[in-house]
C-alpha cells in the first residue's frame, strides 16, 4: 500500500441518472478512474451497435463501471453488518476489481471482441491493464487482481465481481433498461444487495430473497431476447465484423484501407495472449482504439474502391440494415447458396464478395447457467440449496436450459 497517499482528501461525487449522487470512496480510486485507460471507457459504447433499435441506448462502459462499483460499496457494507469479516484494503481492492472488470472491453464492446485480437477475451485484456496500472499505483492493485482472478483466499469477493448475481449484472440491467427504454429489465438491486450472505466463503443469498432472484432472472432473459440479442441488433453488430474482416483481408493483400495508427496496428496483424503479455506495445496500442476510430473508418470506407467493404461501411453508417431470419434449426447450406443467386441476379452485387454479405450463425440465451457459480439459497434451517432446486417457480428451471436460435442474414 502507498502511505504517502491522502485516502480522505477532497470527497468526488458523480450525479448518476439510476442512483443519483455516487461518491467516489477515497482519492486513490479517484486516482485510478482519472487514468487513461479508464478514461478511454468513456468512447465504449456500453451497448454496441444498439442505439440503431433503441436510440436512447448510448450510454457508455464508463457509466456502468461506476454504477457497479456503486452497488458493490452497498454490497460490502451489507455483509460487513451481518458479521462478515472484510479489511478496510479487501474492500478498497473489490471496489477497484469492479471498476476495473471491464477496462478490457474493445470498440464497440462485444461485438468485435474476436476480431480486433485473435482468442483474447476482455477478460484477460482487463487483468493486462490492471497489472500495468499496477506499475503506477502499487500493492491495492495487486489485491484488486487477486480478487478479479479468483484467486484470493475469500471466494466471495471474486463472485461479487463476477458470478451470476454480481454487481456487474445488477448494474447492466437496470441502466441498460434505464437507456433503452426496455422496462422488463427492471430489477430491485437494492433488496437483491439486502438479501445477500456469506456462507463458508461463498456468496449465497438469504431465502427470502428468493421472488427478488427470481424476477432478476426473467428480467435478464427477456433483456437478451428484447435487447442484446434483438435481431436488428444482432444484423447491424454482424455487419460490423465482416466489415472489419473485410477491412483486415485488404489490408493484408496490400490494399491501402484508411485506419487510425492504433486500428492499422490490428488490422496489420493477429495477436495473441503471449505477444499481449510480452509486447508492451501492444496493450498500449489498444488502450488507443475506442469506438471513434471505427466509426471513423467505416466513414471513409463508405467511399472505397472495393465494393464490397464500401457497401457493408455505408450501410452501417446510413443505417440501411441487413434482412435476419431467424430459425429453430441451423439453415442449410442450400438455403445460403440461393439466397446468394438471388443477390447475384439482381446484378446489383456482381463485384461485391457475397462470403461478406451473406451469413449465419447461433444465438444462445442461457438466463441461469447451474454449472457457472449457482445462485446458492441459505435456508432458514441453515442448508444450502441451489436457486432452481428451491424455487417454486417452473419458469427457473426452464431458464436453465439454454435456447439457441439460427440466424441467416444478408442485404435487403
Amino acid at each position: 500500500m502507498q502511505a504517502n497517499r491522502n485516502r480522505n482528501n477532497k470527497k468526488k461525487i458523480i450525479n448518476d441518472p439510476i442512483y443519483g449522487f455516487i461518491s467516489i470512496p477515497d482519492e486513490f480510486i479517484f486516482d485510478v478512474i482519472e487514468h487513461p485507460y479508464m478514461q478511454r471507457l468513456r468512447r465504449i459504447s456500453q451497448l454496441g451497435l444498439s442505439h440503431l433499435v433503441y436510440p436512447g441506448a448510448v450510454h457508455t462502459r464508463f457509466q456502468h463501471v461506476v454504477g457497479a462499483m456503486h452497488l458493490m460499496g452497498k454490497a460490502i457494507n451489507v455483509l460487513k453488518n451481518k458479521g462478515c469479516e472484510i479489511s478496510d484494503d479487501e474492500k478498497r481492492a473489490v471496489l477497484l476489481a469492479i471498476l476495473l472488470h471491464d477496462i478490457g472491453h474493445g470498440p464497440f464492446s462485444h461485438a468485435l471482441e474476436f476480431d480486433i485480437v485473435k482468442s483474447v477475451t476482455h477478460e484477460d485484456i482487463s487483468a493486462y491493464f490492471i497489472q500495468s496500472l499496477e506499475q503506477s499505483f502499487g500493492s491495492d492493485l495487486n489485491l484488486a487482481l487477486k480478487i478479479f482472478e479468483d484467486k484470493h483466499e475469500k471466494p466471495f469477493l471474486h463472485q461479487l465481481v463476477s458470478s451470476q448475481l454480481d454487481m456487474d449484472r445488477l448494474d447492466y440491467l437496470n441502466r441498460d433498461s434505464f437507456f433503452s427504454g426496455v422496462s422488463e429489465g427492471i430489477i430491485g438491486s437494492d433488496r437483491l444487495i439486502e438479501m445477500l450472505a456469506v456462507h463458508k466463503g461463498q456468496l449465497v443469498l438469504e431465502e427470502k430473497g428468493i421472488y427478488s432472484v427470481e424476477k432478476f432472472i426473467v428480467a435478464r432473459r427477456l433483456m437478451y431476447w428484447q435487447v442484446y440479442l434483438h435481431k436488428t441488433v444482432v444484423a447491424a453488430e454482424y455487419m460490423l465484423i465482416y466489415a472489419l474482416r473485410r477491412a483486415k483481408w485488404l489490408a493484408r493483400k496490400g490494399v491501402d484501407v484508411f485506419s487510425s495508427p492504433a486500428l492499422s496496428f490490428f488490422l496489420n496483424k493477429d495477436l495473441s495472449k503471449q505477444e499481449f503479455e510480452n509486447d508492451k506495445s501492444v496493450l498500449e496500442n489498444f488502450a488507443s482504439l475506442d469506438d471513434y476510430d471505427i466509426l471513423q473508418s467505416l466513414k471513409v470506407w463508405s467511399n472505397h474502391t472495393d465494393a464490397t467493404l464500401k457497401f457493408l461501411s455505408s450501410s452501417i453508417v446510413n443505417r440501411k440494415l441487413f434482412k435476419i431470419e431467424i430459425a429453430k434449426e441451423p439453415f442449410s447450406h442450400k438455403s445460403i447458396t440461393s439466397v446468394k443467386n438471388k443477390l447475384l441476379s439482381t446484378g446489383a452485387f456482381s463485384e461485391m464478395d457475397l462470403s461478406y454479405l451473406v451469413f449465419s450463425d447461433k444465438l444462445v440465451n442461457k438466463a441461469y447457467n447451474q454449472k457457472f457459480q449457482n445462485i446458492n439459497l441459505l435456508m432458514k434451517t441453515g442448508e444450502i440449496v441451489d436457486l432452481s432446486e428451491a424455487s417454486d417457480n417452473l419458469n427457473i428451471s426452464a431458464l436453465a436450459r439454454p435456447v439457441e436460435k439460427y440466424f441467416l442474414c444478408y442485404p435487403r
